[in-house]
């Protein structure tokens, strides 16, 4: 039995979209939990319905039926700017298209979501220079994403996230635009956040090579969780500060 706490708690979850005439159910009363400390992959095809339940337990998408309860929170009782706030205060995001702002340099994406948490500029521009140097790009803090590589891009965006020290972090297939060595230090440095600042981490992913690296690997397929498995050692690793690794 894990000593670890539930960090978040879904119950019951029901999803279904309109095409056309007919409804498609999306997710069918889907269980879930994660633990803090813990990175949480979730895998399965495509339309298996995996980013549907990321984005239901991260308070990104209503589901039609059941509940999630986030760091002791009923997520989806929450008026919209409490929810709002919630995952600003709580929860880091990673996606596969990077979300990064054209105009502004690594240095700014990075600063401009602590400054909405209340840090002052001051404390905004230092924590986010400290945590772009910890994923490597202390030499590419002024470029903009026009200058970037794939990899540093991405790695902007996990700074971004990890920046706030969520307390939830959702990463939804971060490895997909990236080759496998960039892949394999962009999962590293999202693992450490579970490691090292106790984070519950739920990973979305169909990249079979990342369940090294987690503590616990859930397969979901039409909706439904078919297989439940802890892995029983995750790579435990420090991300690689090789910054000359990342292919340009």
């Amino acid at each position: 039995m894990s000593s670890k706490q539930t960090a978040i708690k879904a119950h019951g979850l029901y999803k279904r979209f309109k095409t056309g005439r007919t409804h498609i159910e999306v997710l069918k009363r889907v269980d879930f939990d994660a633990l803090h400390g813990e990175v949480t992959m979730v895998m399965g095809p495509s339309g298996s319905g995996k980013s549907t339940l990321v984005a239901a337990l991260s308070g990104l998408l209503k589901p039609d039926e059941g509940q999630v309860t986030a760091l002791g929170q009923d997520i989806w009782s929450l008026r919209s700017g409490k929810l709002d706030r919630f995952r600003l205060d709580t929860c880091g995001f990673i996606f596969q298209g990077f979300n990064l702002f054209s105009a502004l340099t690594a240095l700014q994406q990075v600063a401009i979501i602590l400054k909405y948490q209340g840090c002052t500029p001051r404390e905004a521009r230092d924590r986010a220079a400290a945590t772009l140097a910890e994923v490597g790009l202390e030499n590419r803090m002024h470029q903009r994403p026009s200058e970037l590589s794939g990899g540093e891009k991405q790695r902007v965006a996990i700074a971004r996230a990890l920046a706030k020290n969520p307390k939830l972090l959702f990463a939804d297939e971060p490895t997909s635009a990236l080759d496998g060595e960039n892949g394999q230090i962009v999962i590293k440095l999202i693992q450490r956040a579970a490691k090292q600042q106790g984070a519950a981490v739920i990973c979305v992913t169909h990249d079979p090579r990342l369940e090294a690296y987690a503590d616990r690997v859930i397969h979901l397929e039409d909706g439904r969780i078919l297989d439940d498995r802890r892995v029983t050692q995750a790579v435990a690793t420090q991300p690689e500060r090789q910054p000359e690794l990342i292919g340009a």
